[in-house]
């Protein structure tokens, strides 16, 4: 038992008086109860230390602490230093262990979700007891502390009065009649002066008597206050109780006990089991109800599932700012957290300053006693044998200064150091409700997604719907269309907001011209948001850890497996200059001599140049506007490729390889070179050739690919004769660019520059198997046409196309690849020349026969 004499300074008036008190620590509440003497049954007072902060005021005197609550600053006395330090020692620790046990005690009750996270955040880390020795446990003085101090005799002050607590005359006249009376017989229930039932102040319920009963009868302090329990109860149950014995009053407490702890735990079971039900009828009904509506067949019972999906979205909704304002709350705590460590840390660095003046003091008080004790002729002149006394006596109280203020700011480093503790759970917490957040607008997103999507689906079928039908889907749409990024951004919390255009200016979702495409758009920009809310932390934040533990490149399968997966924005500019460099050797001051020779000279391209240049990435705000900075820079790269490579000079498609390599290398010289590197290294022979054999070659066998890997997907074609190759041409032409979503595209090249062109056909092939279902359900020539048009922008998910194209397809190498070209090669140059033949053959026919 923590219980002791201590003295508590008490304020009457003007006046400050310090009373002699007996302190006890109660653990079922974690307060420290104060009697006037040991044997007094009720206490005058308590102190709640579970929010309490302790400190030692060494300027007040030896062995004087304080003990702040939020409502009441306690100032107490101990008979010693070590005393003291025991108690803050003891009080402390005891503090820590109530908090775990109420910590425990709440995670297993039936709470709600907030206030369960709450707990958690409190008390998650406090657990964590200090181990590393900020502070010596000091030994127990058993003179001042303990069972034994409790015989010792009261602590006797100046006046005899002093110790009377006027506050509270009602427990003094209770004591001081229980003193007197000591272990005589009381009077009846009929001759008695006091009312029992009223004379305890602090204990709220028949369990904390019965607790003080079962608990303290081997406490030495508490035997006396038992005594007068049980006295009181004598009396009021009669003469007959008194003849009980001692084994049988505690078995029958021991039995209540029980029997009010079961009691108590089958309420909680009876409740329990009601909140079980009402969950489970909520559940069936919810069931039912969801059961009809999918069961219905009428359009106006899909439109009864509309507007309940709109209310399950206004749930989530609100459930979302139910999580902001709790994380709005979680700041504020730790906002004051951390302006309580820094009023600590400068605290701490007042007293070392202190101590710092302090011991310079001595050293100079050291030093000149040393100048004089060298020289016995002059400390005989000079100072007194008394003068000298006084300099070592206050040498003395210096020192033991210095040790008060050592302890002290031991003690103070450890509630710093418990408080940093806590403040970097705070931090942890805050993480996790962030991604909590982020998992919950993910969701949000995916539910306004379907819905948009069914109103797409219904606004397809509305020459069909009644016109009463058909007037609310159109206003549902207009409605959804009115919604905007930046009004929700302002609105509320917006963890990932889904930028216009992303770090190389493409646009993150498409501006379709077409008023029914408005929609589709919409739908795209949930989902791009949607799969960044969800990738941000899962996927994107690890790979970018391995990306940053790697230091200098070399080929290897992990460097290849990482660039699958794509580059990051802040890599992939040096990663693409190395993967460049590797296979195509910048020589130093060629491309300057090329520009020298594109201003002396003008190109026959320079004419087509001109015209391209317009129609470059319309869909980035870099090239969008003819007085762009790009524009210039993309002009003298396409100039001096002409003037570096005769035999291409300039075709169609390369100003968009072009122009994403300025995207990303930024330097235009590293871009002439990139572009060079693609047509000359990556790209075969004649691809880019004015009669675009070897472009043509790979469409044939893209189409054979196609055969073996999605058979259902090219009979479906060949039924409704569909030309592949008129849609995938320019995606092998360009590599993909303005066919896929920025982020997508940019991850196909990260591969390609890296693996070579058996990557586009990978992603060819993955781009077809990703929408396979969907093409499989149109059935007429024109409709799939119109989707091949524009199918490649509704990819929003890369990571899925990517394990597609690397994972889900069998793989095919790139020997079998060169066999195929070399095959189709011979086949298309015979069909060539079949061509010509042909055509000198009707030529002749013509010159012959006449007009």
């Amino acid at each position: 038992k923590l219980c002791g004499y201590l003295n508590k300074l008490g304020i009457k008036g003007p006046i400050k008086t310090w009373k002699s008190r007996w302190f006890f620590y109660d653990e079922n509440k974690c307060r420290l109860l104060y009697y006037r003497t040991a044997q007094d049954v009720n206490p005058l007072g308590s102190i709640d230390l579970s929010s309490a902060s302790f400190d030692c005021k060494m300027e007040n005197g030896e062995g004087v602490f304080e003990i702040r609550t939020p409502s009441r600053v306690f100032t107490l006395k101990a008979i010693s230093k070590q005393a003291m330090m025991y108690w803050l020692q003891q009080l402390q620790m005891r503090r820590w262990e109530f908090c775990n046990t109420q910590s425990r005690f709440l995670s297993s009750g039936i709470l709600s979700c907030s206030f369960a996270f709450l707990s958690y955040f409190v008390f998650t880390f406090v657990d964590v007891v200090d181990n590393e020795d900020f502070l010596p446990l000091v030994k127990t003085p058993t003179e001042a502390v303990g069972l034994k101090a409790a015989s010792l005799p009261v602590p006797q002050t100046s006046t005899a009065l002093q110790n009377i607590s006027l506050k509270h005359p009602w427990t003094e006249i209770q004591n001081t009649v229980y003193n007197i009376c000591g272990s005589k017989q009381l009077w009846g229930n009929n001759g008695n002066v006091f009312s029992f039932d009223e004379f305890q102040e602090h204990p709220e319920n028949m369990d904390e008597e019965q607790e003080a009963e079962e608990g303290t009868l081997e406490d030495g302090r508490m035997g006396p206050r038992l005594n007068w329990i049980r006295k009181a109860r004598w009396m009021n149950s009669g003469s007959e109780e008194l003849s009980r014995e001692k084994n049988s009053v505690d078995k029958a407490s021991v039995l209540q006990q029980q029997i009010l702890t079961l009691t108590e735990e089958v309420k909680s079971q009876k409740e329990l089991v009601k909140l079980l039900h009402k969950a489970l009828e909520a559940a069936q009904q919810e069931k039912r109800v969801s059961s009809m509506y999918l069961t219905a067949a009428e359009d106006k019972d899909r439109l009864e599932l509309v507007r309940h999906k709109v209310r399950q979205i206004s749930d989530l909704t609100s459930r979302l700012e139910a999580l902001e304002q709790e994380k709005k709350e979680l700041e504020q705590i730790l906002t004051l957290r951390d302006s309580h460590i820094q009023e600590l840390k400068e605290h701490v660095q007042l007293l070392m300053e202190k101590n710092h003046a302090k011991q310079e003091v001595i050293m100079t008080l050291t030093e000149q006693m040393a100048r004089e004790l060298s020289d016995p002729l002059q400390e005989a002149n000079t100072i007194t044998v008394e003068t000298l006394y006084k300099q070592q006596e206050e040498i003395e109280h210096l020192k033991d200064d210095i040790d008060a203020y050592k302890t002290q700011n031991q003690f103070l480093n450890s509630e710093i150091h418990q408080v940093t503790r806590l403040w970097t759970s705070v931090a942890e917490n805050e993480k996790a409700l962030l991604m909590k957040c982020a998992c919950l607008q993910a969701r949000n997103c995916q539910m306004e997604s379907k819905y948009l999507t069914v109103l797409r689906k219904l606004q397809e079928a509305v020459p069909g719907l009644p016109n009463s039908h058909a007037e609310l889907v159109k206003n549902l749409i207009q409605e959804a269309l009115q919604w905007d990024v930046k009004e929700e951004a302002e609105e509320g919390f917006n963890l990932n907001p889904v930028s216009e255009y992303d770090e190389y200016g493409f646009m993150t979702v498409p501006d379709y011209e077409i008023e029914d495409w408005k929609l589709l758009a919409k739908i795209q920009a949930l989902e791009i948001k949607s799969n960044k809310l969800r990738s941000q932390e899962i996927v994107e934040k690890p790979l970018r850890d391995r990306w940053n533990s790697i230091g200098e490149l070399n080929p290897s399968a992990e460097l290849k497996s990482l660039i699958r997966s794509g580059i990051p924005v802040e890599h992939r500019q040096r990663v693409w200059r190395w993967m460049v460099s590797r296979h195509c050797s910048p020589v130093p001051g060629h491309y300057q001599r090329l520009l020298e020779q594109s201003r002396s000279t003008e190109h026959p391209a320079c004419r087509q140049i001109e015209l391209d240049l317009p129609r470059t990435l319309t869909n980035n705000k870099h090239f969008s506007s003819p007085t762009s900075q790009l524009i210039p820079k993309l002009r003298r790269v396409l100039l001096a490729f002409s003037w570096h490579n005769p035999a291409i000079g300039y075709c169609q498609g390369l100003n968009r390889l072009a122009a994403v390599a300025l995207l990303v290398l930024e330097d235009e010289e590293s871009a002439f070179w990139c572009l060079v590197y693609i047509v000359e290294n990556l790209m075969p022979a004649d691809y880019y050739s004015d009669t675009l054999i070897t472009s043509q070659v790979d469409q044939r066998v893209f189409k054979d690919f196609l055969s073996e890997k999605l058979p259902r997907l090219m009979a479906h074609f060949e039924q409704y004769q569909i030309d592949v190759s008129l849609i995938t041409f320019n995606w092998f032409l360009v590599a993909f660019v303005d066919s896929l979503v920025s982020d997508i595209l940019l991850r196909v090249w990260d591969a390609f520059l890296y693996e070579g062109t058996k990557v586009i056909f990978r992603y060819a092939l993955a781009i077809f198997k990703y929408n396979e279902e969907e093409i499989l359900r149109i059935h007429d020539s024109v409709e799939i046409y119109q989707y091949l048009c524009f199918f490649t922008r509704m990819i929003t998910d890369g990571r899925k196309l990517m394990n597609i194209a690397f994972n889900d397809l069998n793989p095919f190498p790139m020997k079998l690849l060169r066999n195929r070209r070399s095959m189709h090669r011979e086949e298309l140059e015979a069909e060539l020349c079949e061509l010509e033949q042909i055509k000198a053959a009707y030529v002749k026919e013509r010159a012959e026969h006449g007009p």
